[in-house]
């Protein structure tokens, strides 16, 4: 039965022209025969302002929504209200000081921006990492991607009127965010990596604390999926909502769980592999349908796979060094650079100079929780670019709300757009 048309079927309904009962809308059933016609509820559309200052757009996104009734005819986003200006104030420093603006991107993943910019930055001056930070850099990005799939969880049950899965999911993100600050001293803004290295190693602790964690994480995941994969309303809310085929999203170039939910099986770690990705054992996890509901459980069962690398990085992290052997690339220890003449040169020109890049550009993309992530970074020669470029997954996954939104419930907005996992600070950088 739809959402949007009620009908009451009389007990002893008359016949229409072609012999079929004729079916009676609610309220006009006085009389058996009843030949009334449906009250011509037609008038002017309505325009409404959802946001900028709303919970359920998740930032300052100001939705311009045109109804008809309570049906969206169509829906106009509005951008640009955190004017953030990230990719201007990076032609303004060197590249490692650039890493702190990534954290303020897609602040649910901050870890996973590190590396996404610090692989172009490697690539802009051909540089090769240790495998050491190899391997603790994929930690960290499967981390970011559990903390993403969290907070969407969470969040999008909050908008649909689940709590408690809310309570669970918001419980796992914070043992993930004790040993992010166990790591990097920082919560959110982590700063973790530099150009050739990270900031630091992981401490003592850490590798049993991220064990204990993928070894009780299953069970959480299995809960959320016992109270909502089933659930009647959770489905009515999130079944057939904002669908998109295999073709449209390819078309609105989406990426990330928003494509493999309508079964395109695009992962940047299996099609154009980077840290040894194609070394790890996992699955792409595709849907079917497209819709909200698909959406939810690809995020879901994505969770299962990112646990699945964070145990397998555990058990082949090598030893060794996380930073490359160039102290033209890297800052000197600090004991060093206060005893020896020659590090602190080095640590002088750093700071004061940067780390200057050949002239050239690179491009590379990075599979981020809400897809592809792209740095592109441009080079005249000097240790600060004269253009960086950021693809942001979320910017773009936003394209395609006015198509997924036209002709549902203003009800079902809040679902799509919570469908989509936008963060802001992605947007509009």
């Amino acid at each position: 039965m739809s959402k949007r048309t009620v009908e009451l079927e009389l007990a002893t309904p008359g016949l229409d022209d072609r012999g079929q009962p004729v079916r009676v809308p609610l309220g006009v059933a006085d009389a058996p025969d009843s030949t009334l016609p449906e009250p011509d509820l037609a008038g002017e559309h309505m325009l409404i302002n959802l946001g900028p200052q709303h919970p359920a757009t998740h930032g300052v996104l100001r939705l311009v929504v045109e109804l008809d009734g309570e049906t969206v005819v169509r829906v106009i986003p509005h951008l640009g209200y955190l004017h953030s200006g990230f990719e201007k104030l990076g032609e303004y420093r060197h590249y490692n000081q650039i890493i702190p603006l990534t954290d303020r991107t897609d602040y649910l993943s901050p870890m996973a921006n590190n590396v996404g910019f610090a692989l172009a930055a490697e690539k802009l001056m051909g540089i090769e990492i240790t495998p050491r930070c190899t391997v603790l850099r994929v930690i960290a990005c499967e981390m970011s991607r559990i903390i993403s799939h969290m907070v969407w969880l969470g969040t999008t049950s909050i908008d649909l009127g689940a709590f408690t899965p809310f309570l669970w999911a918001f419980q796992e993100r914070e043992r993930i965010y004790n040993l992010q600050e166990m790591w990097t001293g920082a919560r959110l803004t982590t700063s973790v990596t530099r150009v050739g290295g990270m900031m630091a190693d992981i401490p003592d602790g850490f590798v049993e604390g991220l064990r204990h964690f993928t070894r009780t994480f299953p069970k959480t995941l299995a809960e959320i999926d016992r109270v909502l994969t089933r659930n009647a309303v959770w489905i009515g809310r999130t079944q057939g909502v904002g669908a998109l085929t295999a073709a449209e999203a390819i078309n609105h170039s989406l990426s990330g769980p928003m494509l493999r939910a309508s079964g395109v099986p695009y992962d940047v770690r299996k099609d154009k592999p980077y840290l040894g990705y194609e070394t790890y054992d996992f699955d792409v996890v595709v849907g079917e349908h497209g819709d909200v509901y698909d959406r939810y459980l690809v995020r879901l069962e994505e969770c299962t796979q990112a646990n699945r690398i964070l145990e397998q990085a555990l058990d082949r992290l090598p030893e060794g060094p996380i930073n490359v052997a160039d102290p033209r690339l890297i800052l000197p220890p600090k004991s060093r650079a206060m005893n020896d003449m020659e590090a602190m040169i080095y640590h002088f020109k750093q700071v004061m100079e940067g780390v200057k890049a050949p002239v050239g550009e690179a491009y590379v993309g990075i599979e981020n929780p809400k897809g592809e992530l792209g740095n592109y970074l441009v080079s005249d020669g000097t240790a600060k670019p004269v253009r960086w470029r950021i693809r942001p997954p979320s910017f773009i996954n936003l394209s395609a709300l006015p198509k997924m939104a036209e002709g549902h419930l203003l009800s079902d907005l809040i679902a799509i757009n919570a469908s989509v996992d936008i963060v802001m600070g992605e947007v509009d950088r």
